[in-house]
């Protein structure tokens, strides 16, 4: 490697279970794709190493044991700074494209924010479902800033909007409850 550049340390894993029934090898996709690992071929992802990496493997070596099925897990170092540039810019554009999913739902929220008020809807009952989906926009963005650790661009936009559909609900609270709607 030349010029000081510092990429992240990656694992390899790579898989082979039953191909039926077909539950297993979904949940393993699944476990994968939600810790942010990067699809190499059938069967095989790669995955930053950082604090939550032991976890998603324990994980996958559980579901692919509940497969009767077989695992691989290996420390990658890709061979230079291009393949290990592509590996990263392929982590960072699954993030990106989760971050503007979430932009999407916030999106969404603040809008069904603005409807309720629009419609004069001051209940308590609005008021909580309102206040469940934040709930579930917080939790999906706790989850992906732990997985972003390349910092994808869009993650500070999600926080800030976070943050104005937290405004949001906290000013439509207001009005419920001087509505008396609660």
């Amino acid at each position: 490697m030349c010029c000081n550049i510092r990429y992240m340390d990656w694992t390899v894993v790579t898989y082979r279970v039953p191909q039926e029934p077909s539950r297993h090898r979904v949940a393993i996709w699944r476990e994968l794709r939600r810790a942010g690992a990067v699809p190499l071929q059938q069967a095989t992802w790669a995955l930053p190493l950082h604090r939550h990496t032991a976890k998603t493997l324990d994980r996958v070596r559980s579901l692919v044991g509940r497969a009767d099925g077989q695992v691989f897990i290996f420390d990658a170092d890709p061979r230079d700074d291009a393949m290990a540039a592509d590996l990263e810019r392929a982590f960072v554009e699954g993030r990106e494209a989760e971050w503007v999913e979430f932009l999407a739902e916030c999106d969404k929220f603040d809008a069904e924010i603005a409807h309720e008020i629009a419609i004069r809807k001051f209940t308590a009952a609005e008021l909580d479902e309102e206040e469940q989906n934040l709930e579930r926009l917080r939790r999906w963005h706790t989850e992906l800033r732990e997985r972003d650790v390349l910092g994808a661009p869009s993650a500070s936009e999600a926080e800030i909007r976070l943050k104005g559909s937290i405004e949001q609900l906290e000013s439509f609270a207001q009005q419920v409850f001087e509505q008396g709607g609660g």
